[in-house]
């Protein structure tokens, strides 16, 4: 008997939340298939069986929270096989005269889910037992609401009853109970207050917030509440950035297959500005900082599961394609939700891009332990005074810092950010200074 455990994830990982079983009991698996697919605070794992054999018991359902290393599932190993086999049948001269009459029992390479999963015994119906499957989790909720398994009705091809099927059962006699209570009640009942009455019979929707979500509204939460969060504000005219781009965008895309965004321009500038400003590129711990002096630079991207920061790594010594070709594979992961942790772990400042979606002005939220936080927004064209007789349509961004106000000061902070406006509106200048 095989057991299939949560491996080490990560360092900072001890646990995660099961997103959906790949395998179902009674399938058989060969070494190295993917089993399960774990959701955990950065990214999404998938489990691979270490052993060939038919999965017999699943003792984690989706939705439930597992720690590395327990056992969430077991199969039958079979070193070495590659398909499960059909036993040769008996040959009749071989039955013995003194073995009691049975019943006749299905082959074994007929055996269906409902023989191997671990089963309720559901109420009979003449002298002939029912059996009901259900996952870990819907038998522990239907245990702890006092609910019948054989009540439940499901969706399941298989008949499995699952974790929703329980909840949705629950919230219908829920339901049922409140029409009952209703109807019960005197003719001229006390009417109740609006807070009360406005969303009884509204439409609503419940969602469980994935593990990713949870973490993500945790550790922002967490920031707020023990980070001296400031923000300070600029504006860039992007004219000469948006010019430089222009003529280049062609035969940079022909020399290095990647197309030249802003985004390299920016973080080449962030590097520059923490050289000369290194506190920003640091962290505390403890009654200490730990002034960092490389440059793993944290580029917001929307994942479909939320908001991730993979980094780039030693983007002081990244070419702009350098940047820009990390960039995309980044984003790529993110988006296939491919992001190894390696990819999100150990940045040191993060740049993030409101603009893409149309953001005018925000106040991104640091990404702790970091104490600093970029933030780009939309470029819109507005009036400019150039000097005291002339007024000009340029295309001008905001730019937000975001800093730890414990390590940070006001006059750092708004230094910082005017290097960086500085070195974007001579972009010229970031061949020598990032």
């Amino acid at each position: 008997m095989g057991e299939i455990k949560v491996p080490e994830l990560a360092e900072s990982i001890s646990e995660g939340t099961v997103a959906q079983w790949l395998k179902q009991v009674g399938d058989f698996v060969e070494k190295g298939d993917y089993i399960v697919e774990l959701e955990t605070d950065k990214v999404n794992v998938e489990i691979t069986a270490e052993d060939s054999g038919v999965l017999t018991e699943l003792l984690a359902g989706e939705g439930d929270t597992v720690q590395v290393g327990e056992t969430i599932a077991r199969l039958e190993a079979k070193e070495g096989a590659s398909a499960p086999a059909a036993p040769a049948a008996p040959k009749a001269e071989e039955k013995s005269v003194e073995e009691a009459p049975k019943q006749e029992a299905a082959p074994a390479q007929q055996k269906t889910v409902e023989e191997v999963a671990p089963a309720a015994e559901a109420p009979q119906q003449g002298n002939q037992k029912q059996w009901l499957i259900a996952s870990p989790a819907a038998r522990k909720a239907a245990r702890e609401r006092g609910i019948k398994l054989d009540q439940v009705p499901t969706t399941d091809p298989l008949g499995r009853v699952r974790k929703h099927d329980i909840d949705s059962y629950a919230d219908q006699k829920s339901n049922e109970q409140k029409q009952q209570a209703q109807a019960s009640k005197p003719a001229n009942p006390v009417s109740p207050s609006p807070a009360a009455s406005e969303n009884s019979d509204k439409p609503v929707e419940r969602e469980r917030m994935s593990r990713r979500r949870q973490t993500i509204a945790k550790r922002l939460v967490e920031v707020q509440q023990t980070a001296a969060m400031l923000t300070t504000f600029n504006e860039v005219d992007m004219t000469a950035v948006m010019a430089l781009r222009k003529r280049r965008k062609d035969k940079f895309f022909e020399q290095h297959d990647v197309r030249l965004g802003f985004m390299s321009f920016f973080t080449k500038a962030v590097v520059a500005a923490l050289k000369k400003y290194p506190l920003l590129n640091a962290e505390i711990q403890g009654n200490e900082l730990l002034i960092k002096k490389f440059y793993d630079i944290g580029i917001a991207v929307s994942a479909p599961d939320g908001l991730v920061v993979p980094v780039v790594r030693d983007a002081d010594r990244k070419t702009f394609a350098g940047i820009e070709g990390s960039i995309v594979d980044l984003a790529k992961k993110a988006r296939d939700n491919k992001l190894a942790l390696k990819d999100l772990q150990g940045g040191t400042f993060t740049i993030t891009n409101g603009g893409v979606f149309g953001s005018l002005m925000s106040t991104p939220i640091l990404n702790g332990p970091q104490v600093g936080i970029l933030g780009m927004h939309k470029v819109q064209l507005r009036p400019v005074a150039i000097d005291e007789e002339r007024i000009e349509n340029r295309p001008m961004m905001y730019i937000a810092l975001s800093y730890d106000h414990r390590i940070v000061d006001g006059k750092e902070a708004v230094s910082f950010l005017a290097t960086v406006k500085e070195l974007l509106e001579d972009p010229e200048s970031l061949l020598l200074e990032g």
